[in-house]
């Protein structure tokens, strides 16, 4: 990845070829959201997950005139958290150490994001 680009451009253009990201510290502690500096200082290393994680913790969001849907932090098998949604299941159904996989959507406003679905769905 060209070095000019921010790092929420390099995990925009991670997240086009369907690759999901995150970045380690000079000591291998892996970490999300993309940053300029690891915690605790130096160059981050960007590293290529597997996609594969366990429910955290989550909640069912209710808006009014809107459908219930589901807010997630999904720890990686690789170490980081990402706070992601749940799509494949009643919002209601998503339980903490589900198992899950990310899968990309499509935006017509921008790249594709990564949620997750229940794993083997």
């Amino acid at each position: 990845m060209p070095a000019e680009l921010s790092p929420a451009q390099v995990f925009a253009e991670y997240c086009e070829r369907g690759v999901l990201a995150y970045q380690a510290g000079p000591s291998g502690e892996p970490f999300f959201y993309p940053r300029l500096v690891a915690p605790g200082g130096g160059e981050p290393e960007w590293r290529e997950s597997a996609g594969r994680g366990t429910v955290h913790a989550t909640t069912t969001v209710r808006r009014r005139g809107q459908e219930p849907h589901d807010i997630s932090i999904v720890e990686l098998d690789e170490g980081f958290r990402m706070m992601s949604r749940v799509d494949g299941v009643d919002p209601a159904g998503v339980r903490i150490g589900m198992r899950v996989q990310v899968r990309f959507e499509t935006r017509e406003d921008g790249p594709p994001i990564p949620v997750f679905v229940p794993e083997g769905a």
